[in-house]
């Protein structure tokens, strides 16, 4: 009966631990932290139980308790006690986190063979009907509904359009295009500001290759 269930009132992060030589490491933790809390306060959240910094040592803990060296991690703030009135000042914040053996999100073959998308019939919200900045659970209906018909078509993702029709993202993970020899991305306008993409801007611009943040048509 939490109204995070009925009506998709909560946040999170998707965060990887990676074996290294001097054990577990987790991937831009504080920057994965940080984005949740500010994912809280878009929301709607005033009052949250815990900080960045404190979430940020929980994660830890909950790697060391399962034992694990690499895994994926599950961080949640969610609404709870109260707000079936649809307002979350009558609720509480709510804080979970879960980690799980989760080798590769699309398959160990997409990273020998890649994959084949499609574009999708739905589209990505629309920043003024849904706030793209944030991991809000319920934006993810979006994304299960292109994903399954994506899926179900044959394909194994789903890319969707911003509401003007330019390309946005997938429904999991932000895009790049390699065109003439040049690296292409979409300007965070429309889409999440993936922590993942920002690794990749860095590391592409530190190894010299030419980056353009613009717009992307769906016949580039």
């Amino acid at each position: 009966l939490t109204p995070a269930l009925h009506y998709g009132v909560g946040v999170y992060e998707g965060i990887r631990s990676y074996a290294t030589e001097r054990g577990p490491a987790v991937f831009r933790l504080k920057e994965h932290a940080e984005r949740l809390i500010d994912s809280a306060l878009v929301l709607g959240f005033r009052e949250l139980p815990y900080t960045a910094a404190e979430i940020a040592e929980a994660v830890k803990l909950v790697v060391a308790a399962n034992g694990f060296e690499e895994c994926y991690i599950r961080p949640l703030i969610y609404l709870t006690d109260g707000g079936w009135n649809l307002a979350v000042d009558t609720g509480k914040a709510g804080l979970g986190i879960a980690a799980w053996e989760w080798n590769n999100y699309l398959g160990a073959e997409a990273l020998e063979r890649g994959i084949r998308a499609n574009i999708a019939s739905f589209t990505r919200h629309h920043p003024n009907v849904m706030m793209t900045k944030a991991k809000i659970t319920g934006n993810y209906a979006n994304s299960v509904l292109a994903k399954t018909e994506s899926v179900r078509l044959g394909f194994e993702e789903a890319i969707l359009l911003d509401p003007q029709g330019y390309v946005a993202e997938c429904t999991g993970e932000n895009l790049f295009m390699v065109r003439r020899d040049r690296l292409y991305t979409i300007p965070t306008a429309p889409v999440l500001e993936g922590i993942t993409r920002d690794a990749v801007i860095t590391l592409a611009r530190d190894l010299g290759y030419e980056l353009s943040e613009t717009p992307i048509s769906r016949d580039q």
